[in-house]
């Protein structure tokens, strides 16, 4: 059976990004959002999707895979895109529709806004897509532990990542599964808002008593192998940073030189 919900998922395979620590991974992905932050140009975002297709074709995953990882999200770049369009009024005015105008600055603004979007989604998409579950969980475990002195529960919360990633494409295929269901027995199915409003109220109840179910059965599985917290755990392959991580910090560093740079030249 195809994935349903594809974004971020695991993609199997031997890379130097592969190998990188989780932490590096997941550090370096922050980082990249601030960077995309930063750009206040075409030419950054530019400079950032010629980096951003560099990764992907080091860590050799497939263009359709990285396309496809990207379609459940596209309502949110559309959504946000549409903001920038009727709420930016700078430029020449296009078209007037009572209160909402178009002008030359919405359309670069509405541009811009959904290529900084999409490299950003990307580019977290690749973090997820070139770490195991596993290992991220540990690596905010890891992350988180030097503040664990205060009380903050580190394991916990990673676990709860884990777990939560975990869930996404479980809860997508549940979805699917129950809508299918609901069709073939015969659910009435009406275009327009009303009508969405029915087949949500029809698949709410059995999706969420599947997905409580699932829930269940993982804690009853934890409880059923002993699971106390991080207490006594040891891993098989503990984390260790190497020389290739500091190349990729570098290497990052340089994206952000880049992106500042343009700017400056820019302003």
């Amino acid at each position: 059976m195809n994935e349903v919900f594809s974004f971020g998922s695991y993609y199997p395979g031997d890379s130097a990004l592969h190998r990188l620590d989780p932490r590096t991974k997941l550090l370096g992905g922050i980082v990249f959002l601030l960077i995309a932050l930063l750009a206040r140009s075409f030419v950054a975002l530019g400079a950032i999707a010629v980096f951003i297709a560099a990764l992907y074709g080091a860590a050799r995953i497939p263009s359709g895979r990285a396309l496809r990882s990207l379609a459940p999200l596209l309502a949110i770049v559309l959504v946000v895109a549409a903001l920038n369009l009727l709420t930016n009024h700078s430029g020449r005015v296009l078209a007037a529709l009572g209160p909402f105008q178009i002008s030359e600055g919405s359309l670069r603004s509405c541009a811009f806004m959904a290529a900084r979007m999409l490299l950003m989604m990307c580019g977290m998409s690749l973090v997820t897509m070139t770490t195991m579950t596993l290992d991220l969980t540990c690596a905010v475990e890891r992350l988180l532990a030097p503040f664990a002195r205060i009380g903050l529960p580190a394991h916990e919360l990673g676990m709860m990542l884990g777990i939560a990633l975990r869930f996404m494409p479980q809860f997508a295929t549940e979805l699917m599964c129950t809508y299918r269901a609901q069709i073939s027995r015969g659910a009435h199915v009406t275009a327009g808002p009303l009508g969405s409003v029915r087949m949500l109220s029809s698949i709410s109840i059995p999706l969420f008593a599947s997905i409580f179910r699932h829930a269940e059965t993982l804690s009853a599985a934890m409880e059923a192998r002993c699971y106390h917290g991080e207490a006594g755990r040891t891993r098989l392959h503990p984390l260790r940073y190497r020389a290739c991580d500091g190349v990729a910090a570098a290497i990052l560093a340089a994206l952000g030189a880049c992106v500042v740079a343009i700017g400056v030249i820019a302003g």
